[in-house]
């Protein structure tokens, strides 16, 4: 495993698995029809700070990390929008609970391309980043979050968590 980061990608690898720790426990909490506590707040801070963080990286041209970040900060904008400004109102309350899971899956999709770079084994499988089992786990990421979205969207939407 290549682990000769600079102190800024330490940081922001950091603050990025603290965001997955905590989306772990917020998802949960929304399937499991239960308040999440502070775990909310140290996933929304973390995973913004992750977004943020990410653009600071030097690249030659805006690329799919850039995209990746972009599109989690503009769901995480609408996430802020429908637990402070809407207070869960309607169809706001289904909006947090998709969008909770949609960012924390965008991280988790960024963790597994940087393990099949980082990691000499997972790279040995996948050099590019575009053969099947590379694909495969990204499937399988996809299909996952896609089924916890659902769990998180029919349970925070019957009304429970005022």
């Amino acid at each position: 495993m290549d682990l000769n980061f600079s102190a800024f990608t330490w940081v922001h690898t950091i603050i990025s698995l603290v965001a997955i720790v905590a989306g772990y426990y917020v998802v949960g909490d929304l399937i499991g029809k239960r308040r999440a506590g502070n775990w909310t707040e140290i996933f929304l801070v973390t995973i913004i700070a992750t977004s943020v963080t990410g653009f600071f990286f030097r690249s030659a041209s805006f690329g799919p990390p850039q995209v990746v970040g972009a599109l989690s900060l503009i769901v995480l904008a609408a996430v802020l929008a429908a637990a402070y400004v809407f207070h869960f109102a309607g169809p706001w309350r289904w909006v947090y609970a998709v969008g909770i899971v949609v960012a924390l899956y965008f991280d988790v999709f960024v963790l597994v391309a940087q393990l099949f770079q980082k990691v000499h084994a997972l790279k040995a499988l996948a050099p590019t980043g575009s053969e099947p089992p590379f694909a495969i786990v990204q499937l399988i990421v996809l299909v996952a979050f896609v089924y916890l979205g659902y769990l998180s969207f029919r349970r925070f939407r019957s009304g429970w968590w005022r």
